[in-house]
């Protein structure tokens, strides 16, 4: 994995919006409907686009966009046995606390619309045909707009047990279990591919104020911990330097007033495998929590790199680059600065077909951090 050298590199979580054409392709692969003549080239040819457009915007490690996914967790039920049906969404009790809110946030269209499936019987690899299409997709984005590195998202066991309810295993720990054995042929696969993988993990913290709520909060570290230990069983043939790993209380507009703290959790995330950690920091619930980065930093390991969310993707709010810049340089003035990535808090389409930031300003969002990214590098290596 790529570390700063002369400069802070440039990245982000990794969903960015779909156009209309990508997203009637999953939602009609979603539901049976009807496809257009050739619906692999829509979501290659997509791949193509976004690559070049991070390319010339300035982004140094790329991603796919997602743009062959509905959702970042979902999408397994295409590839894993075991899934089926469908689960009502259950709100963070931030929101539950709140009903206006969530009934405004419905109304306005923030609610997601996808399937849920949940483990109805046992787990086992169905298809790795789709991990190949998004691994050839990205192959030849990266071949034709050459960026400096590229990564694909892919769910962590926790966040897949977190989302789609276990039906079929005796105890929530076999199921983990399983499907972290599942998961290992994704994981392998793509970075003997030679890509990037980011393990989306916001289970490690948005599941205390969702599936976890009833449960205390060492319960819940303690939970959590478990999640880190059966994951880093799952990359055990895979180098943690190929890996990184976003954590993050949820991408949606609400309190979260009952977010676990960072100081509760930064102990158990440092001893996940992935070598770069990214997560929230713009989060104005969140963006003073630098300060236990600067406590706590006995805690995080010498080789660990942190890509802390500098850009908020839940507001069309165009962070100033001087705003960029300070944050970015709040946290090499912590772990140095070959060892911080300028990154966002979470993805800019989380969801197909659904996302808070216009299309337009999400590209508005990323110059600046582009810009604010180059403000600090001048700043950090003294050049004029």
């Amino acid at each position: 994995m790529l570390r700063s050298v002369d400069h802070i590199l440039t990245t982000h979580v990794g969903s960015l919006p779909r156009s209309q054409a990508v997203t009637d392709v999953l939602f009609a692969r979603e539901n049976n409907g009807t496809l257009p003549p050739d619906p692999d080239k829509v979501i290659r040819d997509a791949v193509a686009a976004v690559v070049a457009k991070q390319v010339e915007a300035g982004i140094d490690v790329v991603s796919d966009g997602e743009m062959g996914k509905i959702s970042y967790a979902t999408y397994i039920k295409d590839r894993l046995s075991g899934f089926d049906g469908d689960t009502a969404r259950e709100p963070g009790q931030d929101l539950v606390e709140h009903p206006r809110l969530l009934e405004k946030l419905a109304k306005l269209g923030s609610t997601a619309k996808y399937r849920r499936p949940r483990c109805v019987a046992e787990i086992r690899v169905k298809d790795l045909g789709p991990m190949q299409e998004d691994i050839a997709n990205m192959q030849a984005a990266i071949a034709a707009a050459k960026p400096a590195e590229g990564f694909i998202n892919t769910a962590s066991p926790g966040t897949i047990a977190l989302f789609q309810p276990n039906e079929y295993y005796k105890t929530q720990d076999a199921y983990l279990e399983a499907v972290a054995e599942g998961m290992r042929a994704e994981y392998e696969g793509l970075t003997q591919a030679g890509l990037l993988i980011q393990i989306d993990a916001p289970d490690l913290a948005m599941g205390r104020h969702t599936m976890y709520r009833n449960r205390t909060e060492v319960d819940f570290v303690g939970l959590a911990a478990r999640h880190i230990e059966v994951l880093n069983h799952a990359l055990r043939n895979v180098p943690g330097d190929r890996v990184r790993m976003h954590v993050c209380w949820g991408n949606y507009e609400g309190p979260h007033t009952h977010d676990v703290p960072m100081e509760k959790l930064l102990p158990v995330v440092m001893k996940a495998k992935p070598q770069a950690i990214l997560f929230e920091a713009a989060n104005p619930r969140h963006s003073h929590e630098w300060k236990v980065f600067r406590d706590l930093k006995a805690q995080i390991p010498d080789d660990k790199l942190l890509v802390p969310g500098v850009l908020s993707t839940t507001t069309n709010y165009v962070e100033h680059p001087e705003l960029v810049a300070e944050r970015l340089e709040t946290f090499a003035n912590v772990v140095g600065r070959e060892r911080v990535l300028a990154g966002t808090d979470c993805g800019f389409g989380t969801f197909a077909g659904f996302g808070p930031v216009d299309p337009d300003i999400v590209w508005l969002k990323l110059k600046s951090l582009v810009d604010g990214a180059a403000i600090a590098s001048k700043r950090l290596w003294g050049r004029r």
